[in-house]
């Protein structure tokens, strides 16, 4: 909105305050569909609704949530779900998230996650969708558990993995910065006793660290309103942002423990290497394709702190790393994603997928039936029918997907392969 605001300015402004003094709000809050298709300690893994209108094929997509956030990330708003766009897009769509999480489930450490949550998690995935290999989605510390659990079983069905806003080398990371010194002093011990009085991290202090690590933004958020108040698409996605803020989700004692230790004191992750169970997890076991999103002004993961993961892909048949638009939350579902993050995640998941040869089952059930008249029918109209199925499967690599690189603002130069993989960088 202008300094001096314009006449239409004020009607909208106008508009949008009486529709959230109304009516609560201006974004549209309402989940996707989904179905709960299995559970366990921890873990509740569910179906999204495939749309009537919408054909659904191709290999699954697993949305792997990270702790203390709520699995809403992945489904902030209409409009600025990645959930809704790959159910809109006709790809079987699959979360796993991971409840309340209370004084009781102190005991659950890394492993329930990395040995349990997610591969079960996967091999339910796979089953559902007809023995299918999954692409693995993981945001924050959910693509570090990806990560972990790929490395970890090169046996699970696994297509490809996406790591977005994932911190693997902590001194990178701004807000770890202030804690060194205290680290240093206390060596740990005035943490440790506290957060296994509490059982771990409580949901106020998960939520208000979160908060915190918006730096400026916070204390801009009431001016920033007012400046668009004139903008219902920047005010609901204002809403959606402080409705996930406030479902933020407690961590468990042993697991909060783990991470303190392990990866902000001893930032274990930037070695490849994290022992869990007795067992050494190298990153460099992991095979299959790797695609790793950082985001340009992501204050929680910044660039360097997510793409020291690159180097220790070493065996990976593929990793690619891309810039996008945002910030922790803002590059997965923010507005600028449906035409950044989305878009290479579409044409990622495209190059990696089995081929869908399950499009012919229509055509030989119609040529079955046993009526004498309909078999004729239908032998006439064979031809045309089996001509028109091929023209759709020719058609299918044209109608994928391709991404505006301008748009994007990736180029060669943050794409980084290893000796096996295919070079996807333009010809010129």
């Amino acid at each position: 909105m202008d300094l001096i605001p314009k006449p239409d300015q004020v009607a909208s402004a106008a508009s949008n305050v009486a529709h959230k003094v109304l009516y609560g709000g201006l974004a549209d809050l309402r989940p996707m569909p989904r179905t709960l298709i299995d559970d366990g300690p921890l873990r509740e893994v569910y179906h999204y609704r495939p749309q009537k209108q919408v054909r659904t094929t191709g290999d699954p997509v697993l949305l792997v949530t990270p702790l203390a956030a709520p699995a809403i990330c992945f489904d902030l708003r209409r409009d600025c779900s990645l959930v809704e766009h790959f159910v809109k897009a006709g790809r079987p769509t699959y979360l796993v998230e991971y409840g309340e999480v209370s004084f009781k489930d102190r005991n659950f450490g890394l492993e329930h996650w990395v040995d349990e949550v997610i591969p079960e998690a996967i091999r339910e995935v796979s089953a559902h969708a007809g023995g299918r290999p999954v692409h693995v989605v993981g945001w924050s510390l959910g693509g570090i558990f990806a990560a972990l659990v790929a490395a970890s079983d090169a046996k699970l069905p696994i297509a490809s993995l996406t790591i977005v806003g994932s911190p693997f080398d902590v001194r990178e990371v701004p807000l770890v910065a202030p804690l060194r010194p205290i680290l240093k002093i206390t060596d740990g011990g005035i943490v440790t006793r506290i957060y296994r009085a509490m059982g771990g991290a409580p949901k106020p202090l998960v939520r208000r660290a979160f908060q915190l690590s918006s730096g400026t933004k916070l204390l801009t958020k009431p001016i920033a309103t007012l400046q668009h108040l004139d903008d219902a698409e920047w005010l609901a996605q204002i809403e959606a942002v402080d409705r996930f803020t406030a479902n933020m989700i407690a961590y468990p004692g042993r697991t909060f423990g783990q991470m303190y230790h392990r990866v902000l004191k001893h930032n274990q992750l930037i070695t490849g290497k994290v022992n869990l169970s007795g067992q050494d997890i190298k990153l460099s076991d992991i095979k299959v394709p790797v695609l790793v999103f950082a985001g340009n002004t992501d204050g929680i993961a910044p660039i360097p702190a997510v793409k020291a993961v690159v180097p220790l892909l070493t065996n990976a048949h593929e990793v690619r790393f891309e810039i996008v638009p945002g910030g922790h939350l803002g590059m997965l579902t923010g507005r600028a994603a449906r035409q950044t993050t989305w878009v290479v995640m579409d044409e990622w998941i495209a190059q990696y997928s089995t081929p869908d040869d399950r499009e012919q089952k229509p055509v030989k059930k119609v040529a079955a039936r046993p009526a004498k008249k309909v078999a004729k029918k239908a032998a006439k109209k064979a031809p045309a029918r089996k001509t028109a199925a091929v023209k759709k499967t020719a058609a299918k690599p044209a109608a994928e997907v391709a991404p505006d690189r301008s748009a994007i603002g990736s180029n060669r130069d943050r794409r980084f392969s290893s000796s096996s993989s295919r070079d996807l960088a333009p010809k010129r």
